[in-house]
């Protein structure tokens, strides 16, 4: 929520002048004709019409430059993180705090282009004290954070002669996050599924004698007092609670410029982007510790300690977690880099860990770099593009074609998977769970990958 304080009597005159409307300036023009031609004729009576027809407008801007009124607008976004395509409503208050009655006012708040026309609002007379609420809706196709405002009010004079306006200076910022789809759960072979399954405990667990006691906290439970410890020590001493270990995950999106074709909602780097997304989502869910990285070697949510979020487990550090990753999304670009080797030098997760890639057009070398990065993880999945495919037309071909791109990164032990131009994403994530040799979720021929998900 964004709010501030327009002033209606603020402003030198000169301003004032300079919101004239055109009625104001064509009336002052008149007078002002008239008066020399009263001046070069003699007439009197033409005199009084000119001097009417310019003192109108300059009274008008006099009095309402010196209208004094204190205006408090506020701002409230509902929600301020929508999908791609979903609507988001703007909701705006507008408060005299003075002693004064408002005149007419024309509020306006401004929005970018992409978010839809800019809104327009007429509002009466408000009274001293009083408010009035309105609100508008805001959309987009197109990914991104859009500011909103500032709010502006617009006063005019009852006949006309002159129009002020008055800016709030606060912002607003809405965020459109890439379209996400709830994926079916799966799991690849050798991954841990959140909390501790398959993993070794931290704390021993072979008997009474083996358990890790320590200090009694105020607050701890009483029914696990270790009375043996307790007698030892000669102070109260409590049962360690254990601590189950999180999976992790490591998400890696493609952003290299020359690694996609096209453009748009449609293309397939935004399929990627989304992909991404909807997968990150799906394993903060399922309690992993994820993070996104880039080709050029960005982690997110930190490049902090390991740059995996929400280890310690908790609900709301995870919402917070899958924000940030959200947001970072909103706002991910091409990049100029040329190859994989950031994100391989990033990359450091155990045996255990568990890395989805997204990729696009790939090379000799970024294919080795890839095999590189499988032999640092448990697991590893790659959603790989043919830029050929989805993008028809001229242009530079890649250096592998994409049968022989599949192939060596099955080799290298990639669970490989190809996805054809607009697929659903739901289809090729089922795809990579079946074993063996599968048809590509769009038809064609058939195409046959390594490993498998338990």
């Amino acid at each position: 929520m964004a709010g501030g304080e327009a002033d209606g009597g603020r402003g030198t005159l000169r301003a004032a002048l300079g919101g004239l409307t055109t009625r104001g300036r064509s009336f002052l023009a008149a007078g002002i004709a008239a008066a020399v031609c009263a001046f070069v004729l003699g007439q009197a009576d033409l005199l009084r019409v000119g001097l009417l027809l310019a003192v109108l407008p300059l009274v008008c801007v006099t009095a309402l430059h010196r209208t004094r009124y204190r205006v408090v607008g506020t701002r409230r976004l509902s929600p301020s993180r929508v999908p791609a395509g979903s609507e988001a409503r703007v909701h705006l208050r507008v408060e005299n705090a003075s002693r004064l009655p408002s005149g007419l006012l024309m509020l306006q708040d401004r929005v970018p282009y992409v978010l839809g026309p800019r809104p327009r609002f007429v509002l009466d007379r408000v009274e001293p004290g009083g408010r009035r609420e309105v609100s508008y809706r805001v959309r987009s196709d197109l990914r991104g954070r859009y500011p909103l405002g500032p709010l502006q009010l617009r006063l005019a004079d009852p006949f006309g002669m002159c129009e002020l306006t008055r800016s709030f200076s606060a912002h607003d910022t809405l965020v459109v996050i890439p379209r996400t789809q709830a994926l079916p759960p799966l799991r690849l072979t050798g991954a841990a599924s959140g909390y501790g399954d398959g993993r070794q405990r931290s704390l021993a667990q072979a008997g009474e004698d083996d358990v890790l006691p320590r200090g009694y906290r105020h607050g701890d439970d009483l029914r696990r007092v270790h009375w043996r410890s307790t007698a030892r020590y000669g102070e109260l001493m409590v049962r360690r609670e254990e601590q189950p270990q999180r999976a992790r995950a490591s998400v890696l999106l493609d952003t290299r410029r020359a690694a996609f074709r096209g453009a748009g909602p449609d293309s397939a780097f935004e399929w990627a982007v989304s992909a991404a997304a909807s997968a990150l989502a799906h394993l903060v869910e399922r309690g992993f510790a994820v993070r996104l990285l880039t080709d050029e070697g960005g982690a997110v949510p930190g490049d902090g300690g390991d740059g995996f979020s929400g280890s310690s487990g908790s609900a709301h550090e995870s919402a917070e977690a899958a924000g940030l990753v959200l947001d970072t999304l909103a706002v991910v670009d091409h990049s100029d880099g040329s190859g994989l080797t950031g994100a391989h030098d990033v990359l450091r997760c155990g045996r255990e860990g568990l890395l989805l890639a997204f990729l696009g057009d790939l090379d000799e070398e970024q294919v080795a770099v890839a095999a590189a990065m499988r032999r640092r993880c448990g697991a590893a999945v790659a959603f790989v593009l043919d830029g050929e495919e989805w993008a028809p037309g001229p242009g530079q071909a890649p250096a592998i074609p994409f049968e022989e791109r599949l192939r060596l990164l099955r080799e290298a032990g990639w669970t490989a998977v190809p996805v054809p131009p607009g697929v659903d994403l739901s289809r090729v994530w089922q795809q990579a769970g079946q074993p063996g040799d599968t048809q590509p979720a769009g038809g064609g021929a058939a195409t046959g990958f390594s490993g498998g998900w338990s």
